[in-house]
C-alpha cells in the first residue's frame, strides 16, 4: 500500500514538472527579437581600406542576399530603409600555420577584419557599432598535397567567385572568410541579445 502511495505520488510530481515545463516553453522562438519598427534594411558597399582588392563588392553582396534571403528585414534603397548598415574593411592577414619538411607553408589562417555600424535612419541612432569583426578560415596549399575543396555552409549560395588572389584555394578561403564575416554582422542585426 505504501508502495503505491509513493509511486502515484511521484508520478503526479513527474506530470506536476512536466505541465511547468511546457507552459514555461523551451525559450526558443523563430521570431527576431529585433524591434518590430524596423521593416527594411539597406546595406551600403563596403568600403575597403585593406591592402586586398577586390572584397567589398562580394562582403557587400554576401550581406545583402543573407536578408533576401532570411526575409525579416527587406533589403531597400537607402532613401526608404529603416536601417543602414555601413561596413569598412580594415585588414586582411595570412598567417602561416603549418610547414612542411623543407619549411614551406602548406596550411594558412586567413583572417578578415571589419568594423561595422548600423543606424536607424529616422532618428540617426546607432544601434550597435563593432570596431573590430572579424571572419576567418584556414586552408591548405596545393604544395600540401591536401584538397581545401570545402566549403562551409552555403558560400557558393552568398558569396560570387573570387578572382583576386593567385591561387585558386586563396580566393575559397577568401570567399569563405567573407561569407562568416556576413554571417556574423547579419545575425548580430536581426538578433541582438
Amino acid at each position: 500500500m505504501k508502495r503505491r502511495y509513493y509511486i502515484g505520488l511521484f508520478l503526479l510530481a513527474g506530470l506536476v514538472v512536466l505541465s511547468l515545463a511546457a507552459l514555461s516553453g523551451c525559450g526558443y522562438s523563430t521570431h527576431s527579437s529585433l524591434d518590430h519598427r524596423y521593416q527594411t534594411i539597406h546595406v551600403s558597399p563596403a568600403y575597403d581600406a585593406s591592402r586586398e582588392i577586390g572584397l567589398q563588392a562580394p562582403l557587400t553582396n554576401a550581406l545583402t542576399r543573407k536578408f533576401i534571403n532570411d526575409g525579416r528585414l527587406r533589403v531597400a534603397n537607402r532613401e526608404n530603409a529603416d536601417l543602414l548598415i555601413e561596413l569598412l574593411i580594415q585588414d586582411y592577414q595570412m598567417r602561416g600555420l603549418t610547414t612542411d619538411e623543407r619549411d614551406e607553408v602548406t596550411q594558412f589562417l586567413m583572417v578578415i577584419i571589419a568594423a561595422v555600424r548600423v543606424t536607424d535612419t529616422h532618428s540617426g541612432e546607432v544601434l550597435w557599432e563593432e570596431p573590430i569583426v572579424s571572419g576567418e578560415t584556414s586552408f591548405y596549399t596545393r604544395a600540401s598535397g591536401i584538397s581545401s575543396d570545402r566549403l562551409r555552409g552555403n558560400v557558393e549560395t552568398f558569396i560570387m567567385p573570387l578572382n583576386a588572389f593567385p591561387t585558386e584555394e586563396e580566393n575559397r578561403a577568401a570567399a569563405e572568410a567573407l561569407d562568416q564575416l556576413a554571417s556574423d554582422i547579419f545575425y548580430r542585426t536581426v538578433e541582438p541579445w
